[in-house]
């Protein structure tokens, strides 16, 4: 690689394609030298067009070389992951997709641009081997394909498409008028923009950029689709049997409630909070409580029946009235306290343990006293 004094200008070829009237319209530039970056997560394709975000600290002097001297073209290369602190030259797959690049914008520490995708090149070698990669490039040959397979495999393509936007609600208005800028007759950018809206993993559409014939493409592509729609199908049931289950339980809900009411005005049925009093008033008429009981009784009953049964202290309350109406006030069992019978009975169960036996003993002597 040159320094700043020498850069590298690649060399441009660019075609013309004439499209139809609402079809896709692209400027096919091939370059034989580009600057390299490469991107996690999924690889970019030709005929996506994607926001994308790289450190700035690494990638900032490449970026502004490919704007300059590359004239806003850059390759990206996806890599399974990153091991180590730095990329290597042998960690780039052979094979990515040319971009432009637009709107470089600094975000935190990163910087952001849209990138444009145009073609697939395959590296022939690298010009630089550490940042700022340069890379020398070679393109994919055209294929002499059956046109007619071509056309029905893009039909297909968009049929599935189609049907997918129909079940997975999360693809939006944009995706769908950007798919009427495709027609049968552009096989290779129609099933780049397929791959691309699925939610395919990185490795298969990196397999699906890599595939030199346009068919095996769309084979591949198919597949991914027909995956894709399959479960849309399945969270669109998902959600019927959810929203079915929470309707009916809804309905169930306001049904009881309607009959809470309509019981309540006919004297049919009480509150949770009159029934609460009721119970504990008809509980402790039947006990016998000394007199401070009585008292400290009304003062809680008259609380309960003033606070709002979805309070912490209402619950509280609640619970020391079921306590004093469960406790046997007035109820008395008769003593038998024969000590000699006591310790009988404790010898008879119990071998050794004399300290504690004797003052159990003793416990039933004072008692006795």
């Amino acid at each position: 690689m040159t320094d700043d004094n020498n850069p590298i200008t690649p060399e441009i070829v660019e075609e013309d394609t004439e499209k139809n009237e609402g079809q896709l319209v692209q400027q096919v530039t091939k370059p034989e030298v580009l600057y390299l970056i490469p991107i996690t997560g999924r690889p970019h394709l030709p005929a996506q067009v994607q926001p994308l975000m790289v450190n700035k600290t690494r990638w900032e002097e490449t970026l502004t070389k490919a704007s300059k001297d590359g004239k806003n073209l850059l390759g990206l290369s996806y890599l399974r992951e990153v091991k180590g602190q730095y990329v290597y030259k042998d960690d780039f797959p052979k094979v990515g997709c040319i971009v432009r690049i637009m709107n470089i914008v600094d975000i935190q520490g990163n910087i952001q641009f849209i990138a444009q995708g145009l073609e697939r090149f395959r590296i022939v070698r690298f010009l630089s081997d550490k940042p700022p990669f340069v890379v020398q490039v070679e393109y994919f040959e055209k294929l002499q394909e059956n046109e007619d397979e071509l056309k029905a495999y893009a039909i297909a393509i968009i049929n599935a498409i189609k049907q997918l936007l129909s079940l997975n609600p999360l693809y939006s208005e944009e995706v769908r008028q950007y798919l009427g800028m495709f027609s049968p007759d552009q096989p290779s950018p129609l099933t780049d923009f397929a791959a691309g809206i699925t939610t395919a993993s990185g490795d298969d559409l990196q397999e699906v950029l890599e595939l030199p014939s346009i068919i095996e493409r769309m084979k591949k592509v198919m597949l991914l689709l027909t995956k894709e729609i399959e479960i849309a199908k399945l969270q669109t049931k998902i959600q019927q049997d959810i929203n079915i289950q929470v309707d009916d339980n809804k309905r169930k809900f306001f049904l009881k409630e309607q009959l809470k009411a309509i019981q309540k005005e006919l004297g049919l049925q009480k509150d949770d909070k009159t029934s609460d009093v009721d119970k504990f008033k008809e509980r402790f008429a039947a006990l016998k409580p000394p007199e401070h009981v009585v008292k400290r009784f009304e003062e809680e009953i008259e609380k309960l029946s003033v606070l709002e049964t979805g309070s912490s202290e209402y619950g509280v309350t609640r619970n020391y009235l079921d306590w004093v109406t469960s406790f046997p006030w007035g109820v008395y069992s008769e003593d038998n306290i024969d000590i000699k019978r006591a310790e009988e009975v404790l010898d008879r169960d119990h071998a050794g343990l004399s300290d504690v036996k004797e003052r159990i003993i003793e416990f039933f002597a004072a008692r006795y006293l």
